[in-house]
């Protein structure tokens, strides 16, 4: 197999990494499986344009991505459009996509394992056409992920502590906004109003960290919380610890194929994340599932006792 792998050296752990080394390694192991491997490691701002360029490589059969979530979200959407099975190398802070996939975390190990993986069809949804991996979300989390944007932080950890400041800051003054929702167009407009709103590619586990367990349901989880005191808020923070944030009495949780939003009293400032990533938010979203439609670099099946 023909395969392309784009690093994006400003990622995660690739910032401490010997790059060189790492190139050779990956090159060494798809060799040993019969492989042809072409190792590319990019800037931050130049990730976009790499991975373009793999996918549109004559002959090219497979991409492999290496990154922090950001980084593996924007390689699923060219991956998807251009039809070729994608390959995550691990590198990042949370790694979400790659513990849904069951893949090691160990950058690498995943080497050898994606190396003799087989190719399997996942679920891709996209919010307003823009292709996502994880999740849509609205509410605590955009406000969260806007207050550790104004910090400074230069490195994992950094982040992480940037994360638990803003958690707090969120917890002492949470949001609070109306919200028209219809799920798989049946005509029945609900409004209500939430904190916090996310709508997930596949129905996220029953983990700490919100990533979905399985990426081959056909179904989008969503889920909404009621409007929260800081009590409330802290009492949601506690079972999201713990894994059990849909037993908390603020959620709903349901599945669909197709989530529309609106937002009644939305502001020019609004802001919502997709798959990390801070945006402005429309007043009207429309999320879909894409069954089956992304082909990703699985872990080979265990043989049969």
């Amino acid at each position: 197999m023909k395969i392309r792998a784009v690093l994006n050296r400003d990622g995660g752990t690739f910032k401490t990494t010997d790059m060189q080394a790492y190139c050779e390694s990956a090159n060494r192991a798809f060799a040993a499986k019969g492989h042809e491997l072409d190792c590319s490691v990019v800037a931050g701002d130049e990730i976009v344009a790499a991975l373009e360029r793999a996918a549109a490589e004559p002959g090219v059969e497979a991409i492999l991505a290496g990154g922090g979530d950001g980084t593996i979200s924007t390689a699923a959407a060219i991956a998807w459009k251009a039809k070729l099975p994608l390959g995550v190398i691990p590198a990042g802070t949370m790694n979400l996509f790659a513990r849904s996939l069951k893949l090691p975390l160990d950058i690498w190990k995943v080497l050898d394992v994606l190396a003799e993986a087989t190719v399997a069809d996942v679920d891709i949804a996209t919010a307003n056409g823009r292709p996502f991996v994880h999740q849509f979300s609205a509410g605590l989390h955009a406000r969260m992920v806007r207050m550790r944007n104004q910090m400074n932080f230069a490195s994992r950890l950094g982040k992480m502590r940037a994360s638990t400041s803003a958690a707090f800051g969120v917890m002492l003054d949470p949001p609070r906004f109306e919200v028209v929702f219809d799920i798989d167009g049946d005509g029945k407009s609900n409004e209500r109003p939430v904190s916090a709103i996310s709508v997930s590619n596949n129905p996220l586990g029953e983990n700490s960290l919100f990533f979905a367990d399985r990426l081959d349901t056909g179904k989008l989880g969503v889920y909404l919380a009621d409007p929260l005191e800081p009590t409330g808020v802290g009492k949601l923070a506690f079972d999201i610890i713990r894994g059990k944030f849909k037993d908390n009495e603020a959620v709903t949780a349901s599945t669909a194929e197709k989530v529309s939003l609106h937002f009644p009293q939305h502001r020019k400032g609004a802001a919502c994340v997709l798959d990390g990533e801070l945006l402005r938010m429309p007043a009207d979203v429309e999320i879909k599932i894409h069954a089956g439609e992304l082909k990703v670099l699985v872990p080979p099946p265990l043989p049969e006792a």
